[in-house]
């Protein structure tokens, strides 16, 4: 009877263990709202249009420009970016590329994804998409791991000839994230994410601005909801704490197997 308790306890721990894992994992949800989509895109790192995840840019351009968005990606997310170019009616074969950059202007590699493609002549347009790798808290100085941060959209056309610069484009560029949980976790954290200008002071940050207000000298002004860092919550707690209950558990069935039934036979005298 004990050992069916043990036993039903740590199937109910691993049961609230899985279904908090698979919940944690879920994709991060997308804004409903698309009537303050971005219409226009960036043409440098600066001049870079901000994005939230799971909206919706559009951007008109000719060939031969360089396109840029922005958006924001915490740690433990998995981004995925992906753009959609509408071609003008009479071009020849073109090559269209999406580069993904970090807050440090790292260009990232992706895991699996579309990253160029070439559209025949005549194609009415063009789809790319980019996953990158899983966005880390913490990394060696050395490495380049994608970190927390202000990410960078570049798309362009390649190898352009002559004869296709300067022809009118649609662009349509989208970037989601999709929450990993426990297995990116890793034992530290930046200081500050890499936001371009979050380390940029004005002299009056310290104190009040003559209209009361502090000024902060930030060139980027978007953020995960909830703020950085916001999945604090990791499964790796779950697992370790369901670990634990088992453990406990183990050592008192082991015991309760062992001890008998705590009272010594008594053997007859004998003749």
């Amino acid at each position: 009877m004990r050992c069916t308790r043990v036993l039903s306890a740590a199937l109910l721990a691993v049961g609230l263990a899985a279904g908090t894992a698979a919940a944690d994992s879920s994709p991060t949800p997308s804004p409903s709202g698309s009537g303050d989509a971005p219409t226009r895109a960036g043409t440098s790192f600066r001049t870079a249009t901000e994005i939230e995840q799971g909206q919706r840019a559009t951007a008109s351009g000719s060939t031969g420009d360089y396109l840029y968005w922005s958006f924001p990606a915490d740690a433990g997310e998995r981004p995925t970016v992906k753009a959609t170019v509408k071609l003008s009616d009479q071009h020849t074969a073109q090559t269209w590329q999406l580069d993904v950059y970090d807050g440090l202007r790292r260009r990232q590699s992706c895991q699996y994804g579309a990253q160029t493609r070439t559209a025949a002549a005549g194609t009415a347009s063009v789809e790319l998409a980019c996953v990158l790798r899983t966005v880390r808290a913490w990394s060696e100085p050395w490495a380049d791991d994608p970190l927390p941060g202000t990410y960078y959209v570049r798309l362009t056309a390649v190898g352009l000839q002559a004869s296709d610069l300067g022809q009118p484009v649609n662009a349509e560029v989208r970037a989601d994230a999709k929450h990993i949980g426990g297995p990116a976790a890793v034992d530290g954290s930046l200081a500050q994410p890499l936001v371009p200008g979050v380390a940029v002071k004005s002299a009056q940050q310290d104190g009040d601005a003559a209209d009361g207000s502090k000024k902060h000298a930030v060139l980027s002004s978007i953020e995960p909801d909830g703020g950085w860092s916001s999945h604090w919550w990791s499964d790796r707690w779950v697992w370790s704490g369901v670990g634990a209950v088992l453990a406990a558990l183990a050592g008192i069935g082991g015991y309760a197997l062992t001890r008998g039934s705590g009272r010594p036979s008594r053997v007859p005298p004998s003749a």
